[in-house]
């Protein structure tokens, strides 16, 4: 059995990481995922289980807590029909292929590769974030044919690497096909569905050498327990903290800071 000491350690520093993604993710509508995954790499370094899979265990268990957190999205956009199921329906096989796709890619590849692919990644969601314009347009609907079967995986595919659910680039890509930002958020929680659910049993059979207690194939059970039970509390304190600050900086501040987590993943990469 482990120590007694470090579950409370992880314990500990899991809820703080829960309760600040949970806040995130109300006041700025993404997913915890973004936040999680540089969170748990850092939680579980320190509490000495850095190895070269060690970024396999934070996509996998971000991954995980987006099935509890897109799930419980989508059932409450559905409930003010919000949810564009046509658009859903014909996304989602795409999607789900390039989420099992993205768990073998990340499976065979060592944490200082995963870190720079999430630290790219996430530099440039943090500058669309805050550079991009409400009025941007690739088309006046969303495509079908060809373009729907290229752009489909890879949304589910670079989701996976980043250990998130579909709103980073499913949102995005709805809006810049002229889906309303409300509706295009809802069905986002769609994505982050089908993104996660396979992604997450693929990763329940990859084998991890040095892995923190009570971790599953590279899913930490601890961590996804804990991390969601304070995302339940925290996202409504989030949501509420919203409605009384301006968006456009919210976008600003955290682009920066988003920036700044992409920066310190780099780093660590490179060993610096």
């Amino acid at each position: 059995m482990p120590e007694t000491m470090l579950l409370v350690q992880m314990a500990l520093f899991l809820l703080v990481v829960g309760a600040f993604a949970g806040v995130l993710a109300g006041l700025l509508g993404v997913g915890g995922g973004i936040v999680l995954v540089p969170a748990f790499f850092y939680v579980f370094s320190v509490l000495g289980f850095d190895s070269p899979q060690l970024m396999q265990i934070c996509l996998a268990t971000s991954l995980a807590t987006i099935i509890a957190t897109s799930a419980r999205s989508l059932l409450a956009h559905h409930r003010k029909s919000a949810v564009d199921w046509a658009i859903l329906n014909s996304w989602a096989p795409g999607i789900a292929i390039g989420a099992v796709i993205g768990v073998m890619v990340a499976a065979s590849l060592r944490s200082g590769t995963l870190q720079v692919v999430f630290a790219t990644l996430a530099a440039t969601v943090a500058i669309y974030i805050t550079f991009g314009k409400s009025h941007w347009r690739l088309g006046p609907v969303m495509p079908g044919g060809i373009t729907r079967a290229v752009l489909s995986p890879v949304i589910g595919f670079l989701s996976v690497l980043m250990g998130i659910g579909g709103g980073s680039f499913g949102v995005p890509t709805m809006t810049l096909f002229n889906v309303p930002i409300h509706r295009a958020v809802a069905t986002a929680a769609g994505f982050g569905v089908i993104i996660a659910v396979p992604s997450v049993a693929a990763f329940l059979f990859v084998d991890i050498a040095v892995a923190p207690p009570f971790t599953i194939g590279a899913v930490n059970l601890v961590a996804f327990v804990l991390v969601i039970a304070m995302t339940l509390i925290t996202a409504p304190l989030g949501a509420a903290l919203a409605h009384r600050t301006d968006p456009v900086r919210l976008k600003r501040v955290f682009g920066a800071f988003l920036i700044l987590v992409a920066l310190n993943m780099l780093r660590k990469a490179v060993g610096w």
